[in-house]
């Protein structure tokens, strides 16, 4: 289930959509000799749905069906003990709602009749359905093209029909307004990828950190990259549907025999600092996003921790909410990364750490790591239910605290929704858990960016050397060696 302030977004981005498709121009019909300033308006005369989109473009939706933004998991090279299975959403967990898998769509109200939940399928690539690894029309037309190819479409409300739940588009009610739309559909917008991935873990910004709502119109103080234009695709580039890298947070890919994630130097090639010898220096051990990722969360603050085994009353929206802690303008924690982690995965009993946390996200790396560099990342805590006998995780069925604000009741019903068994109060115990999540967003001018002295020197704060595997501040006590 996705929190109340999770809709907010999505309110913002209907009233651009219904601005945005009224405000699109009406081209002549192909043939009357006027250049079409969208091919489709000749083709769309009206919109049914996915149906519509696969008169055309079946292949294109085979393809679709086939990535990670549909199925929700996929090969994970750079999980490390992830072995050959397939990881996603949809059969991890992580500490901000865990799994969606047995609570994919409802229409979830508090006793006063107002809807405060709809599922966590809000953001899948698809109308309701749950993603099958089996293809079939039913999949194929559950397929939202919409969603990532109209800047001016969002989703508003879960509606039964014929017995079925599913989402339903915001102009549901204006055939033509819903023509329009399709007639002017194109390559994703920032629009279309800030639409879910803002909102991610239940409210704006709380999940990732670097991405907020000011990357809707965002300045170059704020993202040099966004802020000159750029559009997400230009990095996270797609091939047949399928999207090149990952994240920290699943590690499933949809091209594993290109392991590599959108990369820096992509674009920033040879000796980025021009005559600076000493900074060019720094790129074989610190990554480019520690110096020019100063902070995140900047604008929206940004979920901390979360503690799934209190709850607490969400004023004058009636409903609860685990316990959060937010923070601003947060500075990155540091940790050596060779681009591959460790993941708590669902099928395995959990394994505190030295720090005594079960880590649902570790990045691998040290000093003498040739391939790991100083990384910045999102350090989020939290605190989840266990199988106290098995050790196994439970994801939690957020519906119960969202409701009551009773988080027991979240436990048993999880324990019953995902693993099917009925289990006590007396059986759950809770863990404290953290991950590490991966900032590579709001790079800042090279002005703003890190300086010598906020690293290195006797009043430098920012790196923990010691912690890092230093002897002591580098620039006094030597450099690192790598194993060869």
């Amino acid at each position: 289930m996705r929190t109340q302030a999770g809709f907010s977004l999505l309110a913002l981005l209907t009233a651009l959509a219904a601005g945005a498709a009224l405000a699109q121009p009406q081209t002549p019909a192909q043939g009357e000799g006027t250049l079409l300033v969208n091919p489709h308006q000749s083709y769309v005369q009206g919109f049914e749905g996915t149906k519509t989109c696969l008169a055309c473009h079946e292949e294109q939706a085979k393809h679709v069906f086939g990535s990670i933004h549909y199925q929700w998991k996929a090969p994970a090279p750079n999980l490390a003990n992830a072995g050959s299975q397939k990881i996603g959403k949809i059969n991890s967990t992580n500490d901000f709602c865990t799994n969606p898998s047995f609570q994919w769509i409802g229409i979830l109200t508090n006793d006063q009749g107002k809807v405060i939940g709809n599922g966590c399928s809000k953001c899948h690539a698809g109308l309701g359905l749950k993603p099958a690894e089996t293809l079939s029309r039913a999949q194929l037309e559950n397929i939202d093209c919409m969603l990532c190819h109209a800047a001016n479409y969002s989703r508003e409300v879960v509606k039964k029909e014929d017995g079925t739940l599913a989402w339903m588009p915001a102009a549901r009610n204006n055939p033509e307004l819903m023509a329009n739309i399709a007639q002017n559909v194109g390559k994703p917008t920032n629009l279309n990828c800030l639409a879910c991935h803002v909102g991610s873990g239940g409210g704006l910004n709380f999940k990732r950190g670097d991405l907020e709502t000011a990357h809707l119109s965002p300045s170059r103080d704020f993202d040099v990259h966004m802020g000159s234009g750029m559009q997400c695709i230009q990095c996270h580039k797609f091939k047949d549907h399928k999207v090149e890298g990952a994240g920290t947070q699943m590690s499933g890919m949809d091209w594993p025999t290109n392991a590599q994630r959108p990369q820096c130097e992509s674009c920033h090639q040879g000796a980025p600092h021009q005559k600076n010898a000493a900074l060019n220096r720094h790129t074989a051990a610190v990554a480019c996003a520690t110096c020019h990722i100063p902070s995140f969360a900047r604008k929206d603050r940004t979920d901390m921790r979360r503690d799934w085994s209190k709850s607490e009353e969400v004023k004058g929206q009636g409903r609860f909410e685990p316990h959060i802690e937010f923070a601003s303008n947060v500075k990155p924690a540091y940790a050596w990364w060779n681009g591959k982690g460790t993941a708590a995965l669902l099928d395995e009993p959990v394994k505190p750490g030295a720090n005594g946390k079960v880590s649902m996200y570790a990045p691998q790396g040290s000093i003498g790591d040739a391939r790991a560099k100083i990384s910045p990342f999102k350090y989020h805590t939290g605190r989840l239910p266990i199988e106290t006998a098995s050790g196994m995780m439970i994801p939690v069925a957020v519906g119960a605290t969202f409701r009551t604000g009773n988080t027991m009741a979240s436990a048993l019903g999880g324990a019953k929704g995902f693993r099917g068994k009925a289990l006590a109060a007396k059986d759950v115990s809770y863990v404290e858990v953290d991950r590490w999540l991966g900032i590579f967003h709001e790079v800042v001018p090279k002005a703003q960016a890190l300086k010598c002295d906020d690293c290195h020197g006797p009043t430098a704060t920012r790196l923990d050397w010691k912690a890092l595997g230093y002897r002591g501040d580098p620039r006094s006590a030597g450099g690192r060696r790598v194993k060869q």
